[in-house]
């Protein structure tokens, strides 16, 4: 996967830890990312910062978004009410990599109080190193926006 500009990261609070290990990949792989909130463990709300990231990947400032929070559901679906989003649920390595093989998934997502750091680093290995296919999938993916 090509990253353009860098990687948008966004989290909640039950998240956070898991999103520290994200950048901690991210560096050792010499991958540069903004952090679009939250910046501490201070209980917050999931869809200030999902829609902070979306905003950014929608304006073409960065790609692609790795966001997560406590289940992963409520920042999915802040950020896929965005046209310009298609973001992805994962909690195992074969769904990141359909995501990014079917669906071309804008956004990675994780559950942060249900996967390890061991299990995100498979996460994030599959995601990352995965392309497009596109072919018959373009036009699934052309039809996601309402019309």
């Amino acid at each position: 996967m090509e990253v353009k500009n860098f990687v948008g990261l966004a989290s909640d609070h039950a998240a956070f830890q898991l999103k520290q290990f994200v950048k901690q990949y991210l560096d050792e792989k010499g991958i540069p990312y903004k952090d679009y909130g939250t910046l501490t463990e201070e209980s917050c709300n999931y869809a200030t910062y999902g829609h902070a990231l979306a905003n950014a990947i929608e304006a073409g400032e960065c790609y692609p978004g790795i966001a997560m929070c406590g289940s992963g559901e409520g920042i999915s679906m802040t950020l896929n009410k965005h046209q310009g989003i298609r973001a992805g649920l994962c909690w195992i390595p074969e769904i990141a990599h359909l995501i990014r093989q079917h669906n071309n998934a804008n956004v990675l997502v994780l559950p942060g109080r249900f996967i390890d750091n061991e299990m995100a680093r498979k996460i994030l290995d599959e995601y990352m190193n995965t392309e497009f296919e596109g072919g018959r999938h373009e036009q699934r993916i052309a039809d996601i926006p309402c019309k």
